[in-house]
């Protein structure tokens, strides 16, 4: 390492520390299938009107260390709000969640950020860090404890894995929607906490970086964390969730692996928009396909002719 970075670096654990306090609760390991968070009775109201749950019960939800759960549904259904009370970052109006076999509330900010990362939808900075700082303050919450000899290695190994290592010195604020997408991730995985909480990370990204991201979140799985992810691609769901919760409305309708909650009915009903699941010829995956009606073509003589329906 440079000595500029070496200071800068230095700088940047000094000021984290002075805000960490000394004897935190450290996380411990739990097993494959342990529940690591949890909703139960979930209501949450945004003035008169039930975002999530309603008079006649709230939201019940598990997550479990080694898997990959997808919260799918239309836009308004609640996906985002749901996520957002698992990060216990959006109160409860009753029920609520817990995180690590404690109430959301009973854990301190420090404690809370050594047990889960969020990912928004949206990663803004006011300031125009270089890209390296910005997934370095990933490492923030393990200041003054002994994984803080991690950070180096940490950083360096998000960054590969998002493939933003070739602009680590250039300014946040420079790059183009899908870059800074994964620099925000890369951030999350620097902070390797157990529990990954993603709202739409493959929005802004391209084919071949959706399918690195959920690769990454299969990856972060199969190490033994705990991953919620929202998804408006149902294909991307079915391939690489081990879970998917269909919300509509407010509720969990749906839970399960993607066969077996991936239905025509449902998921017409739910979107509002006829489909079609078939699974794919090789893999037997699920395929969902809006039924659309037939295209009109125009043949060499220039003719209308009917396209199939």
């Amino acid at each position: 390492m440079r000595a500029g970075t070496v200071v800068k670096a230095t700088a940047h654990r000094v000021l984290l520390g002075g805000f960490a306090p000394r004897g935190r609760e450290l996380p411990v390991p739990v097993a494959h299938g342990d529940v690591v968070a949890e909703a139960r009775g979930l209501r949450v109201r945004f003035g008169r009107r039930d975002v999530l749950g309603g008079a006649d019960g709230g939201v019940d939800l598990s997550v479990r260390a080694g898997e990959v759960l997808a919260l799918v549904g239309p836009n308004g259904a609640g996906k985002s709000t749901l996520l957002a009370a698992l990060a216990a970052d959006q109160g409860a109006d009753s029920g609520g969640v817990r995180i690590a076999g404690r109430r959301a509330a009973d854990w301190s900010a420090p404690e809370l950020a050594l047990r889960r990362a969020v990912l928004p939808q949206a990663a803004t900075l006011s300031f125009p860090f270089p890209v390296e700082e910005v997934v370095r303050m990933g490492r923030a919450p393990w200041a003054g404890t002994a994984s803080e000899d991690d950070d180096d290695t940490a950083v360096a190994e998000a960054m590969a894995a998002t493939e933003v290592g070739a602009f680590a010195r250039r300014p946040f604020s420079a790059l183009s929607g899908g870059e800074r997408a994964r620099v925000a991730l890369a951030r999350v995985l620097a902070q390797r906490a157990p529990l990954l909480l993603l709202d739409e990370p493959t929005a802004a990204l391209d084919l071949r970086h959706q399918e690195l991201v959920l690769r990454i979140c299969r990856s972060r799985a199969a190490a033994g964390d705990a991953v919620v992810v929202v998804l408006h691609d149902l294909g991307l769901a079915a391939a690489h969730a081990d879970r998917a919760a269909v919300l509509h409305e407010g509720r969990v309708v749906a839970d399960g692996p993607p066969a077996g909650v991936f239905g025509d009915e449902l998921l017409s009903r739910v979107y509002r928009q006829p489909v079609e699941v078939f699974p794919h010829p090789r893999t037997g995956t699920p395929l969902v396909i809006p039924e659309r009606t037939g295209r009109v073509r125009t043949d060499s003589g220039g003719h209308g002719a009917e396209g199939d329906r």
